[in-house]
């Protein structure tokens, strides 16, 4: 035992490892690869997992594992086919390799023994007919009809017998069954076995036919059957009842689906161009068919500009020539003879050839082929007495189509120049645009202001922003000037409205300037008249004209607008300022009370002026009587020399007028009507006011004040009016808008206080003494704050 101790003693002295001795060996960690999971707090009871762990260890770990597996599938990432031993046995290291030979032979004995597929004809297997192995039947040993339908089936015949087994001997020496007939010679083999072979053919094909007669009979016999059974069932065919039924009518929806599937699908387009891109093509377009009209009426050809080749190949075949000019020569005679006109300056040089006329040749007119002179032109000869008849009709003859061509180019030139041109320079001064625009139609003059416009597009340069808004003042000032005319070009008017809109969505503020000058000179002239005289006369149509403009160009529902409020302040004054003196200045007012409804259609303000202006159209077309029940203010007398002016008193004339549209041609007053016309127009003007008295009607017949504003005018339609013999149309329309006057609802509510909340009375504050006056102060005093800490509480305390 002390020994034993020693020992150990000593080892432990000696430091040697514990496995030298053949002991296990004990793996050293080292301390830099170690790393200590340490952990915050310390639980009693809890098992700790993972206190230390070996970084690099675990690393090399997982390369390895990755190597194994993720490397693998790298390696193999593009490659589809793979190996794989599938012999019986071979990763099976219980079994010897000669137990595992015989089990690979018998499974190949197996899988060979096995049919894979009914359809293989290919595999070692044994097929029949009848019974028969098809291998013995391909040896040829018996000859049998396998196609004979007959009872004996099997049964060989004696001449088949006698031919194999009988070795043909029977068959060489057959007689023939007739008695006293000479022995035939006999027939060798080759020919007794095509003469078998040659019946078999034929009783096969009486077989055959014997099969389709059956399978006729068979079919025809189907067919009666069904026919005969109908008959006994009292049943219709199932064809016929097919047909009988209606077929049903396809749904809306289904009708959709359908075309929607033959509907076209969309194709991509190109991207919508700029306006910009837009105008500048249209002014190429422009400026192209300027020349082509400038070629046309200079007489150019096509093909002048286009550079000629001046070196001519030595291969050119010279088929692809033009005639620069026409030099067709003019063919005439003289004495027999042909004249030729080389150029048109030259004289006529007359050939000296002598005429060999044939004697005894009544027509005189035949040409000879042949021709006998030096210069052959025997062809061209005639005879001395048809000489002077043949001269003028060929003169006249070669010179048609230089005239006809001469013609037709002169033509193309004046047309050319009858053309309208395609490019306009934007005008300078409003002479220039007079000077474009007189004389032309409607359409011509549309075409120019619209080209011009198109020419000077704003983004084609730099100053054609201001040459349009020029043009704009220019337009006004050209349809001012057409307002004057007799009759006043309307039409033209009216479309060129459209282009100044164009303009103003272009440059609204330098338009809203433009019609602000025009409205504004009216305004001055207007005012001047009113302190000179005390009233001012009706402005003349451009300016009636110009406030119709206004109300397209500009929106009129604005509270406020820097044009159109102007413009309604015009409008009031001139119903109120002018006083109507004439036919001329009632056809006026209504012009101004219309524009005036165009403009408050929308805002629906109450315009007192135009309800006191168609009053004094009712009152000037009743007659004068001493109480109207109305009372009339500016620019109206209730007395004088124009208080019936239209009245009609002319039965004939009243009997005899139409309803329509109130001419603005009246308005100008450069021609006076006459006597009928007249009575027309005041019947047309009593027309005009009692739609426009309707029209406000529907308009401010929810005002409270309605009643109130219509009761003078009530009184004039239903008192007064009702009593005139007017047409049946008047009256009707007075009746209808009598009828909307009387269904409008009175909304008036009666006057109330306004409800306000009650003052109280004023109260005295008592005095607070004693406890009272404490209460209150704690009451007051604010919450303390929420201690955060014990010291905050104490120091609060």
């Amino acid at each position: 035992m002390g020994k034993a101790k020693k020992v150990k003693a000593r080892r432990k002295l000696s430091g040697a490892p514990a496995g030298a001795r053949g002991g296990p060996a004990k793996a050293s960690s080292n301390p830099f690869e170690v790393k200590v999971n340490r952990q915050k707090f310390q639980i009693l009871g809890r098992k700790t997992r993972h206190d230390v762990g070996l970084p690099g260890v675990s690393r090399a770990r997982a390369l390895r594992k990755r190597t194994q597996t993720l490397l693998k599938e790298y390696k193999e990432r593009d490659k589809s086919n793979v190996f794989r031993d599938k012999r019986f046995g071979e990763y099976n290291s219980s079994m010897t390799p000669e137990e595992k030979m015989t089990k690979r032979f018998a499974l190949e004995q197996q899988r060979h023994h096995e049919k894979k597929s009914i359809y293989n004809l290919n595999e070692d297997e044994e097929l029949t007919h009848y019974g028969q192995s098809l291998a013995d039947i391909e040896k040829h040993n018996d000859i049998v009809d396998s196609d004979s339908d007959a009872e004996d089936r099997g049964v060989l015949s004696a001449e088949l017998t006698a031919a194999h087994f009988g070795g043909g001997g029977k068959l060489l020496h057959k007689k023939t069954p007739q008695e006293g007939e000479e022995q035939e010679k006999p027939k060798s083999r080759k020919e007794l076995i095509e003469e078998l072979i040659a019946k078999s053919k034929q009783e096969k094909r009486e077989r055959q036919a014997q099969r389709e007669d059956a399978l006729e009979l068979t079919e025809k016999l189907d067919q009666d059957w069904k026919e005969i059974q109908t008959l006994l069932s009292h049943k219709t065919p199932k064809s016929e009842n097919r047909d009988k039924k209606e077929k049903p009518k396809p749904d809306a929806y289904d009708v959709m689906v359908r075309e929607l599937g033959f509907e076209m699908k969309a194709q991509p387009s190109s991207r919508m161009k700029t306006e910009a891109e837009l105008a500048k093509e249209e002014q190429e377009r422009l400026r192209k068919l300027e020349a082509e009209r400038l070629r046309r009426m200079l007489g150019k050809d096509e093909d002048e500009d286009v550079k000629k080749p001046k070196h001519t190949s030595a291969d050119d075949l010279s088929d692809g020539f033009v005639l620069d000019k026409d030099d067709r020569r003019l063919l005439s005679y003289k004495d027999g003879k042909m004249n030729v006109e080389e150029t048109e300056e030259q004289s006529k040089e007359a050939s000296d050839t002598e005429s060999n006329a044939e004697e005894g040749d009544s027509s005189g007119g035949e040409d000879t082929e042949e021709s006998d002179g030096p210069e052959g032109h025997s062809d061209l000869e005639s005879n001395a007495e048809s000489e002077e008849e043949d001269q003028e009709p060929a003169k006249e003859q070669w010179q048609t189509p230089r005239k006809g061509l001469l013609g037709r180019e002169e033509r193309a030139g004046k047309a050319a120049r009858d053309e309208l041109p395609y490019t306009f320079a934007a005008p300078e001064s409003y002479e220039e645009l007079r000077a474009v625009l007189s004389g032309r139609s409607l359409e011509e003059q549309l075409l120019v202001v619209e080209r011009i416009q198109k020419c000077t597009h704003p983004s084609l340069a730099e100053g054609n922003k201001a040459k349009l808004e020029k043009l704009f003042g220019f337009l006004l000032e050209y349809i001012g000037d057409l307002a004057t005319n007799d009759p006043p070009d309307l039409r033209v008017i009216d479309k060129l409205v459209v282009q100044l809109y164009h303009l103003c969505q272009m440059f609204p503020a330098p338009a809203s300037e433009a019609v602000k000058f025009v409205l504004r000179d009216a305004m001055h002239e207007m005012e001047e008249m009113i302190e000179a005289k005390g009233r001012t006369p009706w402005p003349g149509l451009g300016v009636l004209i110009y406030l119709k403009i206004t109300g397209l160009l500009f929106p009129t529902s604005d509270f406020w607008h820097p044009v159109v409020t102007p413009a309604l302040v015009c409008l009031s004054q001139l119903l109120t300022k002018c006083p109507i003196l004439s036919l001329q200045d009632a056809v006026k007012g209504l012009f101004v009370c219309c524009v005036f409804l165009e403009y408050v259609t929308l805002s629906q303000r109450f315009i007192p002026e135009l309800i006191n202006f168609l009053l004094g159209i009712l009152y000037i077309a009743t007659p004068n009587k001493a109480s109207r029940g109305s009372t009339l203010v500016h620019p109206f007398r209730a007395l004088g020399k124009n208080s019936e002016l239209l009245v009609v008193s002319d039965k004939e004339d009243a009997a005899t007028w139409q309803r329509s549209s109130l001419s603005l041609r009246w308005a100008s007053g450069l021609r006076a009507p006459t006597s009928t016309e007249a009575n027309h127009i005041r019947l047309s003007c009593l027309a005009v006011g009692l739609a426009l008295l309707k029209r406000c009607v529907l308009m401010y017949g929810a005002l409270p004040s309605f009643h109130a504003i219509t009761a003078p005018l009530r009184a004039l339609l239903k008192d007064h009016l009702a009593e005139c013999s007017h047409p049946r149309e008047l009256q009707e329309l007075c009746q209808s808008t009598l009828t909307e006057m009387d269904s409008q609802k009175q909304v008036c509510r009666p006057l109330t206080c306004e409800k306000s909340r009650p003052v109280p009375l004023k109260l005295f504050t008592p005095r607070l003494t004693g406890f009272s006056a404490l209460v209150r102060l704690v009451i007051r005093l604010p919450q303390p704050p929420k201690p955060q800490c014990p010291a905050q509480k104490i120091i609060f305390l």
